[in-house]
């Protein structure tokens, strides 16, 4: 008597690819949830680990293959490098600003109010001040209850400028505690980036050589651009007869490495302190260069100097670098070119041509 054969399971090969492709996006998104907060600490860190990992192994080696001795003087020397130059501008322009706190709360103390603050202006602006501070309804004690009642938004103010100085030192340690862990393990996570993915190795290594050229390719345009920023706004101090021109040029050359501030604002905020000290032509001239020289030497120079090393027209360059400023703020400036490095790459891969 013969018996039934039992069912065998039908395997649906597309299911459980559709199923294994859900769950890699499902963790994908997660992983990307944990990294998203510290996002541009976190991409700043791969650019100057992948910038400066040929020094790193060359140091590794000179220090007896100590990596991670190596590693942490690298992360040292960032860290200083950033860090010194910022702490003193902080202290020069938090020194200007305690000592105009200063006069202002002796002369409030004084009894003297806003006339007593008028005497702390120059010269040369103490008079269109008193004519504007007469012709408002009320005078001096409409002023000074309108101060009264800006305390609390004042004191609001200075909270969330202490908030956001204390976001940028945990960016800062996080940017720097990731650089230490890609500089000590980064090959090994490349390589084993190149292990699971299904694509051929070699073509894994040659995205990531693209990523470390262009990477290289962004800090020497920064830096390129920051000097010679600073030797056209050196240029306009000059000329102005900005007082303490060198710490200027340094305080541009700092600012010019952050985007959402950029070197012309240390031209104008210079150009302001000439107009406050009565000096309008020199003012409204160094003003005019910040805006139409400065200003338009980042826009020219960093694509020219990427456009060197990415072997990509300087138009491509250019709208990246916009593009990426618009949609990721900031840290677009270095997301930009990355990421159209990265879609010329995921080209070349479709259409199976040799890495250049």
């Amino acid at each position: 008597m013969s018996t039934a054969p039992e069912p065998r399971a039908i395997r649906l090969p597309s299911a459980e690819k559709a199923v294994l492709a859900g769950l890699i996006l499902l963790g994908v998104v997660l992983m990307g949830s944990l990294i998203y907060p510290f996002a541009s600490a976190l991409l700043f860190a791969a650019v100057l680990a992948g910038a400066f990992y040929p020094m790193f192994e060359r140091l590794t080696a000179r220090l007896g293959r100590r990596p991670t001795l190596a590693a942490g003087l690298l992360t040292f020397l960032v860290g200083a490098l950033v860090l010194i130059p910022a702490l003193w501008v902080g202290i020069k322009v938090g020194d200007e600003v305690l000592t105009g706190a200063a006069s202002v709360a002796k002369a409030l103390r004084g009894g003297g109010g806003v006339p007593e603050l008028v005497k702390l202006l120059p010269l040369s602006i103490q008079v269109r001040v008193r004519r504007a501070i007469n012709q408002v309804p009320g005078g001096n004690e409409q002023i000074e209850n309108l101060a009264d009642g800006r305390s609390a938004a004042a004191a609001a103010a200075v909270t969330g400028g202490f908030l956001a100085v204390a976001s940028v030192v945990i960016h800062f340690s996080l940017m720097l505690a990731a650089l230490f862990f890609l500089l000590l393990d980064g090959k090994r996570l490349v390589l084993w980036i190149a292990k699971v993915t299904p694509l051929p190795t070699q073509q894994i290594l040659d995205m990531c050589a693209d990523f470390r050229s262009v990477s290289v390719a962004i800090l020497l345009s920064s830096l390129g651009t920051a000097g010679i920023q600073s030797i056209a706004a050196l240029a306009g101090y000059l000329v102005a007869g900005v007082p303490k021109p060198a710490f200027f040029t340094f305080l541009t050359f700092v600012v010019a490495f952050i985007p959402a501030i950029g070197a012309a604002s240390v031209v104008l905020a210079a150009a302001g302190l000439l107009f406050f000290n009565g000096h309008s032509e020199a003012a409204l001239g160094l003003a005019l260069w910040g805006i139409l020289v400065v200003s338009t030497v980042d826009n020219l120079m960093k694509p020219w100097l990427l456009k060197g090393r990415m072997e990509v027209d300087g138009g491509l360059i250019f709208f990246a670098l916009l593009g990426g400023l618009a949609t990721f703020g900031p840290a677009g400036l270095v997301a930009g070119p990355l990421i159209l490095s990265f879609f010329l790459a995921v080209v070349r891969l479709g259409r199976q041509e040799p890495h250049p």
